[in-house]
């Protein structure tokens, strides 16, 4: 049913009260630190696989770092796809508990990265980390959408959704004033720390009486129960088509502009610019993206009431498949100009990667309470099998070709396949989140 807009002018004048403002700040400080651990990796490709490639026998030649590399990054996708199992858990036992427990794993494997001697170890810590940083995007997207006035919940998936990307440009300072200086190992330090100010976020949340609501009977229900009802007949086209639509995101995100930093990288060195000065160009692209992609997020919520859910993520998707491609497979080749201009690709390619903020609006309110943060974590965790395996023949494509542009470019194919399923998602604009 279409929202009345006289009614929905007034409730937006409504102040929030102290749980959902305290309850924000959790969700997004999760999100935040979320966005600064998973993008460390990201930032210290280079040097932490140069160290320890060779501590575990293999030569630290440039086509291995890519192999190795990419074998990581699929190895952390594995571990987010079995964030999935933190839906239920939430379903069950509260999105406040869980989300909480999400963010103490993931802080204390990041840490743990930073004490590795060897290229297998950093492997295993980084599949742990993944679990982690999986979950604690759909409790905290569901606990703002179940918690926060049904006027005013559009702009806060936006909001929180800002989180992640302030997150990957902390990482970038970080990197800039101590990875830059200290090492790799620092920067993972840096990146398990964070989450003791949580603590302080945390005191005083109370769950979202949406949940609490359906608090008796999800308790007494079956783990498995609630993935059960994404399934039923009712939903699961909209489950299936969401997954599908989080592939191609994942594929563009994790085989594709996560490879920003080690293409800056590859070019400043390249262009004669090594050492700390190409660490900082690639903190400096990674800022870039970064703010484009909290001013996509920002812009979100218009989007998607001025073109629908449907519209704002392909308006996304269309931004993502042109840079992709331009980005990594014509300005990576350009020689001595492609660095600045390459440059100047990374705002556009930064603004498309606020389609996942589309998801932290759209996912709520396709499905109902009590197995909404199931639905979340499922659709937004389980399609990063298949992310893994295209991230992992992205790094087979870099080890074969001896380049990253070319297999990074052809990721954009990804969001061509998914802005042809658009039209089949189901169409939320004008509808209050269901009981």
């Amino acid at each position: 049913m279409p929202l009345d807009s006289s009614n929905d002018r007034k409730s937006a004048r409504v102040p929030l009260t102290g749980n959902q403002i305290r309850g924000f700040w959790a969700a997004w400080g999760g999100w935040t630190l979320d966005g600064m651990d998973s993008f460390i990796y990201a930032l210290v490709l280079f040097p932490s696989l140069r160290e320890l490639l060779p501590r575990s026998g293999i030569a630290a030649t440039k086509g291995n770092v890519g192999y190795y590399g990419g074998l990581l990054f699929a190895l952390f996708l594995l571990g987010w796809g079995c964030a999935f199992l933190w839906g239920p858990v939430g379903d069950k036992f509260g999105r406040v508990r869980t989300l909480m427990l999400t963010i103490v794993w993931y802080s204390v494997f990041t840490f743990l990265s930073a004490l590795v001697t060897s290229v297998w170890q950093l492997a295993i810590l980084r599949l742990l980390a993944g679990i982690g940083i999986g979950g604690e995007w759909a409790m905290g997207g569901t606990f703002v959408a179940e918690e926060w006035p049904e006027s005013r919940r559009r702009a806060g998936a936006g909001y929180m959704h800002t989180g992640y990307y302030v997150g990957v440009f902390l990482a970038a300072i970080a990197n800039y004033a101590i990875g830059s200086r200290y090492g790799w190992r620092a920067m993972f330090a840096v990146g398990g720390l964070p989450a003791l100010l949580l603590a302080w976020v945390r005191h005083g949340v109370t769950e979202p009486s949406r949940w609490s609501e359906k608090a008796d009977m999800v308790r007494s229900w079956r783990l498995y129960r609630p993935f059960a009802a994404l399934f039923s007949p009712a939903l699961r086209r909209r489950t299936t088509l969401n997954s599908l639509f989080m592939l191609a995101s994942i594929s563009g995100l994790w085989a594709g502009t996560v490879y920003v930093p080690a293409a800056v990288t590859s070019l400043a060195e390249a262009a004669g610019r090594g050492g700390p000065q190409a660490a900082r160009l690639a903190s400096g692209a990674t800022m870039l993206v970064a703010f484009a992609t909290i001013l996509g997020c920002l812009a979100m919520p218009w989007l998607a009431e001025r073109f629908g859910r449907r519209g704002a993520l392909s308006f996304f998707f269309v931004l993502m498949m042109v840079f992709i491609a331009l980005t990594f497979g014509k300005v990576f080749y350009l020689g001595p100009t492609a660095l600045s201009w390459f440059f100047a690709c990374l705002f556009f390619l930064g603004l498309g990667g606020a389609n996942f903020a589309v998801y932290t609006l759209w996912l709520p309110e396709q499905y109902p309470t009590e197995c909404r943060a199931s639905a979340f974590a499922f659709s937004t965790s389980f399609a990063r099998f298949g992310g893994a395996g295209i991230t992992f023949l992205v790094g087979s494509g870099v080890e074969r070709y001896g380049s990253l542009g070319i297999p990074v470019a052809v990721t954009s194919f990804a969001f061509a396949v998914g802005l042809l399923l658009i039209p089949f998602g189901a169409e939320t604009r004008g509808q209050a989140l269901p009981a």
